[in-house]
């Protein structure tokens, strides 16, 4: 079963992936937050950092590209390429507001006729092999028989599913049902993705599903940085792994950002990395406030000094 770690925008960065894949790996491929090619077809500061080939010596990243324009998808295609890149990701689940009302990621569900046209394109002319993330629908589960059809046509290099519509975002329960009838049919690889939190999860759906080729997990491995060597029958996790994954990481922001870009990226880190932790409220509000380098340190130290770890992180949605 291959382990995907899901584009997290703000959070799985290059300096992330980086002190990830050394401190635990696990993870096959890393896919990078996307990008969102306009006309002028340049990559911001941001990008070039994050794409660049010195920052990812060595991770197995694959680029994610966000566009509704076939030209602007291709173009960015051939600058991946240039750059020594040998496979993409298309974005067309995300589900976020701004996105979809461009018409842009999951948005593209709601105009089949017009993704048929852009697949069209970029399948012919595309110099790179393609993966497809995507959901199963706009409004309604009902969708996906139709949407299926039209991945089906394609030499789709895997196929990345989010069992939820656009409109449920992250609620509720995947429709992991919708999957079996598919991967039977599929000429490529079908990855899940979707409320995969720990290695229960994880052994469930490949038991349900033995014809997956693999899962995609993002807010579960978020949480629990040890997730995929778990998963894959390594060691649990432990606090002084967690230390070394924090100080580790900690180090590389403050190494290149401005030490208060560093605590706030930090903060981010710990919304997440807090679940690991048994009756830490007082010290996980401790450390949000912290706002200067000795704060967030010494609110960090307390944590890791007073509060043990859950037997299983879990990640729970906010009410």
């Amino acid at each position: 079963m291959k382990l995907y770690f899901a584009p997290m925008e703000g959070l799985t960065d290059a300096l992330y992936r980086r002190v990830h894949h050394a401190t635990f790996g696990g993870a096959d491929k890393y896919f990078m937050p996307f990008i969102s090619p306009a006309h002028s077809l340049h990559f911001t500061a941001r990008e070039m950092f994050d794409l660049s080939p010195r920052e990812n010596a060595g991770v197995p990243v694959v680029p994610q590209i966000l566009a509704k324009d076939a030209a602007y998808f291709l173009g960015t295609v051939n600058m991946l390429r240039d750059a020594g890149y040998t496979e993409v990701n298309l974005n067309i689940g995300c589900p976020s507001g701004t996105v979809t009302a461009k018409g842009k990621g999951a948005g593209m569900l709601k105009k089949p006729d017009e993704l048929r046209f852009f697949l069209d394109e970029i399948f012919a002319r595309s110099p790179l092999p393609i993966s497809v993330k995507t959901r199963i629908g706009f409004d309604f589960p009902e969708e996906w028989s139709a949407l299926a059809e039209i991945f089906l046509q394609y030499p789709l290099l895997e196929l990345i599913i989010h069992p939820r519509t656009c409109r449920e975002f992250y609620s509720g329960q995947p429709h992991n049902e919708l999957l079996t009838g598919f991967i039977a049919r599929a000429p490529f690889p079908v990855i899940q993705n979707g409320n995969v939190f720990t290695p229960a999860d994880a052994h469930a759906i490949d038991t349900a599903y033995p014809a997956l080729t693999g899962l995609m997990m993002g807010r579960g491995w978020a949480v629990n940085p040890a997730l995929g060597q778990e998963i894959l029958g390594g060691k649990k996790l432990t606090k002084d792994g967690l230390v070394l994954f924090h100080d580790r990481l900690y180090r590389a922001y403050t190494q290149h950002w401005p030490k208060s870009a560093a605590v706030g990226r930090m903060h981010g880190i710990m919304g997440y990395l807090g679940f690991c932790f048994a009756d830490a409220g007082k010290q996980l509000r401790s450390l949000r406030k912290s706002t200067t380098p000795q704060e967030y340190s010494d609110a960090a130290a307390r944590l890791f000094d007073e509060c043990d770890l859950v037997d299983t992180p879990v990640f729970l949605p906010p009410d």
